[in-house]
């Protein structure tokens, strides 16, 4: 979220940072956020990283404790609700112990009710110890870590636990596996509202628009955003994950309005998150989250350059289909601790494009790419880890994959029936120099058309061009893996090594996966006018209406029909010649 470039950062000589700023709208998405935080820390932390094509100053900024000690923490606006935090302070670790005066002037008698703070998991306790060790009253303690971003500095021992943490039972919120510090003015904690329970629930999109007609969080919000924004060297825009499900689809829908008429010029490019779920019967709880999304997708897709959902999900209807398979992971569906791990996996480099110290798009850029004809929803679809053989070479691994993409979907589209797209964003990372071409013996007969490119980048361009003839493409090749440290889980298959890449049999013991290779595509896709105009079906056809509480919470029935109307017309922005007989019968049964 937030404002414009207002002044110049004196960082010292050299080019400017195209910096971006990052805001969180709950519960999902923070656990979506802090997985990329957590991956680009692993990569600020490894000082001798081979490929570092990432620059960490665009989402990241340096600054200096109130004890002068030089700390890097993420350009961030967090928004969650009471009682989410567990054992992580609202203001942060790193400006000490903010306590009040609790003194009184009563001078009756007193009784003093202590409650024990939240236990900490066995992860985030030997992190405490690995960065300082505790205060007396257990809270962290930051005095023998240096937390800038001169990364020398940093003991060696941070960049794995070398203790293997099964965190999957002991995960409750986001903050369970948080390993990057944050800022005082990251989070922004909504109290109206309870994180757990059955009362006081965000859960309608009005109740979450209402919340920044409120003046208090509004200027709230502001002070936060002008906090950032005025350090900037040069903002390129607002990078926004948001929750579809449940009321902070409301939320993001009032943030991106604000931005958009604020910000003008800039790029705002917003994920909107849905967890997985599970298909127990159809009941008022999945109309609301159906009608959340509807209104999510419309306003979010309005206001933002670029709006792409991520889910594990097979489609988002109220009787979802199963979860998407990743070849090469074991994932639990029921633990978002997983999901968020891939999706963060995903976000991680689905956005390196604007992000790299010689980055060739802006965030307006990449957006531009995609938004002719009115198309600004996108889909996401990502190799986790991509599929090739130790010592394998990028020409022969791309040509196992002629009748098929190598990526998953990760938009709830379904499968794409065909190559055809309108426009493409893709990204492979962790690919070296020596295996990014095949390197024919002189004499010898290339197997294809890959095998004769001359550099890594010419091999994904020519695959590209014959998957998706006609198709406007950008490829992105980079050689720094995707770091998937401690607290990352390890839910990757035996087959997969150390670095990400896939064995030929088991091998005689297993060992960690440290890092592995990525690919991800974002396209403009003819899969989204199916996706979008389902949605429009389902609730077309039925009595809105019977859900009073929903309208009551702040919407009326008049705007959800109108955004019922808006998605419709948003997917016929991707209908193709194959699907204009459907659209038109449909439109006669209307």
């Amino acid at each position: 979220m937030t404002r414009s470039l207002l002044r110049r950062f004196q960082s010292g000589d050299g080019p400017p940072t195209f910096c971006g700023i990052s805001c969180g709208l709950v519960r999902l998405s923070n656990d979506k956020y802090f997985s990329q935080w957590d991956q680009d820390a692993a990569w600020c932390r490894d000082s001798e990283a081979p490929g570092r094509e990432i620059c960490p100053d665009v989402l990241h900024r340096a600054g200096r404790t109130l004890g002068r000690q030089e700390t890097y923490t993420p350009r961030l606006i967090l928004m969650d609700l009471k009682a989410s935090l567990n054992s992580l302070k609202e203001e942060g670790c790193l400006y000490g112990d903010m306590k009040r005066d609790t003194s009184v002037a009563w001078p009756g008698n007193l009784s003093t009710h202590q409650e024990d703070p939240p236990a900490k998991n066995l992860f985030l306790q030997d992190l405490s110890k690995l960065e300082g060790g505790t205060s007396s009253d257990g809270d962290f303690s930051p005095r023998a870590l240096p937390l800038s971003k001169d990364v020398s500095q940093l003991p060696k021992q941070l960049h794995v636990s070398q203790k293997g943490h099964q965190l999957e039972g002991s995960v409750q919120v986001w903050s369970d596996y948080l390993r990057v510090h944050l800022h005082p003015r990251s989070i922004f904690m909504i109290r109206q509202y309870n994180y757990d329970g059955e009362s006081s629930q965000l859960e309608a999109f009005g109740q979450g628009e209402s919340l920044l007609h409120n003046s208090t969080y509004l200027e709230e919000l502001e002070d936060r955003l002008h906090f950032y924004v005025e350090e900037c060297d040069y903002l390129q825009g607002f990078q926004i994950l948001c929750d579809l499900n449940n009321g902070f689809s409301g939320v993001g829908a009032k943030v991106t309005e604000l931005l958009h008429d604020e910000y003008s010029g800039r790029g705002i490019l917003t994920w909107g998150l849905t967890p997985i779920i599970h298909d127990v019967g159809v009941s008022w709880k999945d109309f609301y989250r159906l009608m959340n999304t509807v209104l999510g997708i419309v306003h979010l897709s309005t206001h933002s350059s670029l709006f792409c959902p991520l889910s594990l999900n097979g489609s988002l209807g109220l009787k979802p289909e199963a979860p998407v398979t990743l070849p090469y992971v074991h994932y639990d569906a029921s633990l978002n601790y997983h999901s968020s791990a891939i999706l963060a996996t995903a976000l991680d480099t689905l956005s390196a494009p604007y992000r790299l110290h010689s980055s060739q798009f802006s965030m307006v850029q990449l957006a531009d790419t995609f938004n002719s004809s009115g198309r600004k929803v996108v889909a996401a679809g990502a190799a986790v880890p991509f599929p090739m053989a130790y010592g394998q070479s990028l020409p022969d691994a791309l040509c196992s994959y002629q009748l098929a993409v190598p990526w998953t979907p990760l938009s709830s589209c379904g499968e794409q029936k065909d190559s055809c797209c309108f426009a493409q964003s893709v990204v492979l990372r962790g690919i070296g120099k020596e295996n990014s071409i095949s390197n024919l013996p002189p004499g010898s007969q290339p197997k294809s058309a890959l095998h004769v490119c001359e550099t890594g980048e010419e091999v994904l361009g020519s695959y590209l061009r014959a998957r998706c003839p006609g198709t406007f493409s950008t490829s992105y090749l980079l050689q720094g893996p995707c770091k998937v440290l401690p607290p990352y889980p390890q839910f990757f298959s035996a087959l997969v090594n150390k670095q990400g890449f896939l064995l030929d049999k088991l091998p005689s013991c297993s060992t960690a996966v440290e890092s592995i290779p990525v690919l991800t595509a974002l396209q403009s896709s003819p899969a989204l006018y199916s996706a979008l105009n389902s949605l429009y079906k389902e609730l077309h056809r039925v009595d809105v209406q019977r859900w009073a509480s929903f309208f009551s919470a702040g919407i009326e029935l008049y705007d959800f029909q109108e955004a019922l109307h808006e998605l419709r017309t948003l997917s016929q922005c991707y209908k193709t010649s194959s699907e204009f007989d459907e659209s038109e019968e449909e439109a006669d049964s209307d």
